[in-house]
């Protein structure tokens, strides 16, 4: 059965000058799922999720929202999420928070923060941070606001293997509360224990679609690894 659409973009295209970023790439969202969107650097993943979000207008094709005006309903967490410097954990959630027009009290955010396990760190200048406290109050903020859909770009990039097993169990325990998720990553064995489905974009267009296990029977690989090369080794 498959799930209801947030979003569908159809037939996207964005190009930059003579280069051409984004060929007819057609995709959607479903509620309730964990949606990987793989591929190589520079391969049109970024302008993708750009258009998809809203952030670029396409010079071809259209999005599709579930609702006249998503942004209030969905979550964005960056690579380097801009944080306030100078600012504790809990200052720069009560500013994003104030920033989805959510006036909450003190004792809530800190309830939140202890959800992601940033009691401890509530007070501490969020740049004083540990890479994987910043992972975490990144999408502590992305999340204060309680979207419907979560964007996660590259997640656990850059982070030690007990930080990687937080954010990981993180996800899954978002997923499993019904929050639905599209994120980024270039580690394939991570995607297939996350993702309930995935996109491969390559070239700017999209290579391959649908659930681990499908795609892995389909290309008779035996793992994403080997599946990721071979497709992305066929690069124009």
């Amino acid at each position: 059965m498959m799930l209801p659409t947030l979003i569908q973009a159809k037939g996207l295209r964005k190009t930059y000058g003579q280069r051409t970023a984004v060929h007819d790439v057609t995709l959607d969202i479903r509620e309730g799922e964990v949606l990987a969107i793989i591929g190589p650097n520079g391969s049109g993943k970024s302008t993708t999720l750009d258009l998809v979000l809203g952030l670029r207008r396409p010079d071809i094709g259209t999005v599709t929202y579930w609702t006249k005006d998503p942004a209030p309903h969905i979550g964005l967490q960056l690579q380097s999420t801009p944080f306030f410097p100078g600012f504790t954990a809990l200052e720069n959630l009560r500013m994003f928070a104030a920033f989805y027009e959510k006036r909450l009290k003190d004792a809530v955010l800190i309830e939140h923060l202890s959800s992601f396990g940033l009691t401890d760190a509530a007070n501490t200048d969020a740049l004083r941070l540990s890479g994987g406290q910043q992972k975490r109050l990144a999408i502590a903020i992305a999340l204060v606001h309680t979207p419907k859909l979560l964007f996660l770009d590259e997640p656990t990039a850059a982070l030690d293997p007990r930080a990687r097993r937080d954010i990981r169990e993180l996800i899954r325990s978002l997923a499993d509360k019904g929050t639905s998720i599209v994120f980024t990553s270039h580690d394939m064995e991570e995607v297939h224990k996350l993702a309930s489905r995935l996109v491969l974009i390559c070239d700017g267009r999209v290579k391959a679609s649908g659930t681990p296990d499908e795609l892995l029977s389909y290309y008779r690989t035996d793992s994403l690894e080997q599946l990721y090369i071979q497709l992305t080794d066929e690069r124009e």
